[in-house]
């Protein structure tokens, strides 16, 4: 075993040496702009590209010309909700989300909010899943678009995409979904799901940083979208600008990785994300899984361990990168509003860690962490006079 254990892979995910393999030759050999048309180092570009859109669209149960190369999912966020909501503005001025969503998409309709559409933010259960009657509710005859992310990037948890797209297809409103954390994890068809949008980046599923996807539907009742990139017209004028061929043939192969793959490794991570947490549960008391352990990616597991700060538990695990598991970034301190819109209390959110496994985790690394989590708490416990009133209170 080589340490440090990273156990972070909702940060990012290292590159598979595969997908590697698969790029470089574009870096030197395949180096043509896919927009030459004239000459044989474009061609070979070009069929580089559109392979690797086939590889993409085959994950998600798409067609080809239903996938926009992107930088990832934050910039293919911004192109469906930007792009749907100034697309569709004759039709309305509405949007509905969650109130977990990533920031890519917060960010995005307080900037849709300031320009003049009026934008519903849905609250969640407890267990951090929304419910689709309030999706519902929240609807009005003026609403164009609804976002609900496919799993959440702090407690895992899985929104019921499948019955809002059955909800929101009634309505004729279009659906958008964050999959940046979903997608080569568990099986995702726009079609069984009846989404118009689904947003990914390769850097989330063992491919390259920098480059992502945006699903459009083409199929049906076509989507439309304005651009929020001018220029060249590539990608069908959604998203101008030479391509990234090393970055898209990387993400083409990560997706047909992950398709291949992606039955046995759901098990072999739930297997790992349950053997950690029975471990710290036989060893740790009065800790919490935050989020539904049932909706759940199957690598994600986020506790809350009472009587201690997060940031305490970071500096006496730093051969094991985890992240805080309640804060927005690294460099936040402050409980996310995720921890808040699933009313974790405070003090809870800021001793809460999350784990991330991934494809390159195994047992011994698990037993690892069990082990260097459960010493970390007992001896952050000791030095904490609070914990030791609050748990003379419960035995009495």
């Amino acid at each position: 075993m080589k340490l440090p254990i990273y156990m972070d892979c909702h940060a990012t995910t290292p590159t598979d040496p595969r997908v590697v393999a698969a790029m470089l030759p574009f870096f030197t050999e395949h180096f043509g702009n896919a927009a030459s048309r004239t000459h044989s180092f474009g061609w070979a570009a070009e069929a580089a590209v559109e392979s690797a859109r086939a590889q993409v669209a085959a994950l998600l149960g798409a067609e080809a010309r239903e996938i926009v190369f992107t930088s990832g999912a934050t910039e293919s966020n911004a192109l469906a909700l930007r792009g749907g909501a100034h697309a569709a503005r004759e039709r309305g001025d509405h949007l509905v989300t969650t109130t977990i969503e990533h920031k890519a998409v917060l960010d995005t309709v307080a900037r849709l909010e300031r320009e003049g559409f009026r934008v519903t933010r849905v609250p969640v259960r407890t267990d951090g899943i929304v419910e689709v009657e309030r999706i519902a509710a929240a609807l009005e005859p003026g609403t164009i678009l609804v976002s609900v992310m496919a799993a959440n990037n702090e407690i895992g948890t899985l929104q019921p995409l499948a019955a809002l797209g059955v909800l929101l297809r009634e309505r004729d409103v279009l659906f958008h979904t964050d999959a940046a954390q979903a997608v080569g994890k568990i099986p995702l068809d726009v079609e069984v799901l009846g989404v118009d949008l689904l947003s990914f980046s390769a850097h989330k599923l063992y491919g390259p940083k920098g480059i992502g996807a945006l699903y459009v539907r083409r199929r049906g009742s076509r989507v439309r979208l304005e651009p929020i990139v001018d220029g060249g017209g590539q990608e069908r004028g959604l998203r101008s600008g030479t391509l990234n061929v090393p970055g898209i043939v990387g993400l083409g192969a990560a997706c047909a990785l992950a398709q291949a793959e992606m039955p046995v490794e759901m098990q072999r991570l739930r297997d790992l994300r349950d053997r950690l947490l029975a471990g710290i549960q036989a060893r740790v008391e009065a800790m919490q899984v935050n989020g539904s352990l049932r909706e759940r990616l199957p690598g994600n597991l986020n506790l809350s361990f009472a009587g201690v700060q997060g940031e305490g538990l970071l500096m006496m695990m730093n051969d094991v990168a985890v992240s805080p598991g309640a804060a927005c970034d690294s460099a936040n301190a402050e409980p996310s509003h995720v921890s808040r819109a699933i009313g974790l209390p405070e003090d809870l959110a800021r001793s809460s860690l999350r784990f991330g496994l991934g494809r390159f985790n195994d047992v011994e690394e698990v037993d690892y962490v069990i082990e260097k989590v459960a010493t970390a708490v007992r001896r952050l416990r000791a030095e904490s006079p609070l914990f030791a009133t609050e748990s003379s209170r419960e035995k009495a």
